[in-house]
């Protein structure tokens, strides 16, 4: 289990709280019969990003605004009358330093007292800014034979965590976990599959690019491509605002066909962009690590860009499908017919609120 905050157990329900740069998504979970079971579901989405770069609730160089946020929050939390106090909540890729470590093989004991000086000789800055956490992730033989163990380690700042704490007292929530999104996907879409997979967390304004093999993370990649790049190219292309785009966008995709054909066209260069990334991480990794990815899971609101499953696996060669994290729970038959579009985007959120339960 992996926690920057002490873990509450023993709750009936949690919620998970996935904080984005432009949405907050947040399920309610309890403990169901056989799975967690969903009580409750919301999204609060902001549009002023289309308009104004800076307008967004956090970004890679933005600071996420405490009060404000906690506004949002409490707001989302009103509307879809969440009873629940107990959440977990996730902090974006961009706010984490992720790095895998070689070390000689050792007892577990061994490895406890050596990790944390190896660690804080790669952090980037000093380990009494940061929380870190690492976990072994498997062995490795080098080139002279010797067997070395990799452990990964995920870093925060405390600075970060500070924020979040005070986000969510404002909120009238306690908040007993973080933890980076990419490990609530892995959850949530993944599990204990053990098929090495590439998840490509396609947001509104970043994308994320994740390797995970055996259940565990094993690389971690960001770029600033995302969903609201190829929104700006077709407001750019069209000479309309944003907001329209989006709507056209999220219509027509790239399916658009006659007359409409032109949007595909101009979407197309900047989706080609992230396939690109995604397909240099697959490369690389298989390099290192002598490993074949075998496939890739879409998640994130990107995910559901009409089209892009069939798009991306023609381009990338592997077989491609759409993330949907509610496999993981029981939920109401009234909300089947939105489950196809709420799966990739509540990836974070469900994997959050379930990690008690499983």
């Amino acid at each position: 289990m992996f926690n920057f905050i002490k873990s509450f157990i023993g709750s009936n329900s949690y919620l998970g709280v996935d904080i984005g740069t432009t949405s907050i998504k947040i399920v309610e979970l309890s403990k169901g019969r056989i799975q967690p079971k969903l009580l409750n579901y919301g999204i609060l989405e902001t549009y002023g990003h289309l308009e104004r770069f800076n307008d967004a609730i956090q970004t890679s160089f933005l600071k996420i605004a405490e009060r404000q946020t906690s506004e949002l929050l409490k707001l989302l939390l009103e509307k879809t009358k969440i009873k629940t106090v107990n959440a977990i909540a996730s902090v974006p890729a961009f706010s984490a330093f992720t790095t895998t470590l070689e070390m000689p093989e050792m007892s577990d004991d061994d490895t406890a007292k050596a990790a944390p000086f190896q660690i804080s000789q790669n952090l980037p800055v000093s380990v009494s800014e940061m929380a870190v956490e690492w976990f072994k992730i498997g062995k490795k033989e080098d080139e002279k034979g010797f067997v070395k163990q990799e452990i990964f380690v995920i870093s925060v700042p405390k600075e970060q965590i500070k924020r979040y704490q005070n986000i969510f007292k404002l909120a009238g929530l306690k908040l007993k976990a973080i933890e980076i999104e990419t490990l609530a996907l892995i959850r949530s879409l993944v599990g204990n599959d053990p098929i090495p997979t590439l998840i490509v967390d396609i947001g509104a304004r970043s994308t994320n690019i994740a390797v995970v093999e055996k259940g565990f993370l094993r690389y971690n990649y960001q770029t600033d491509f995302a969903g609201g790049s190829l929104t700006q190219a077709i407001a750019n292309a069209l000479n309309i605002s944003p907001i329209r785009a989006e709507e056209i966008k999220r219509q027509k995709g790239l399916l658009a066909t006659g007359s409409e054909y032109e949007l595909s066209t101009l979407i197309i260069p900047l989706l080609d962009v992230i396939i690109n990334e995604a397909k240099r991480v697959r490369d690389n990794y298989e390099k290192n690590q002598e490993t074949k990815i075998e496939r890739v899971i879409l998640a994130g609101g990107g995910a559901n860009l009409l089209g892009i499953n069939h798009y991306f696996e023609k381009q990338i060669n592997l077989p491609v499908v759409t993330g949907n994290s509610f496999l993981k729970i029981e939920y109401p038959p009234k909300i089947e017919p939105f489950i196809k579009e709420l799966g990739p985007s509540f990836g974070v959120a469900v994997g959050l609120g379930i990690r008690e339960f499983i």
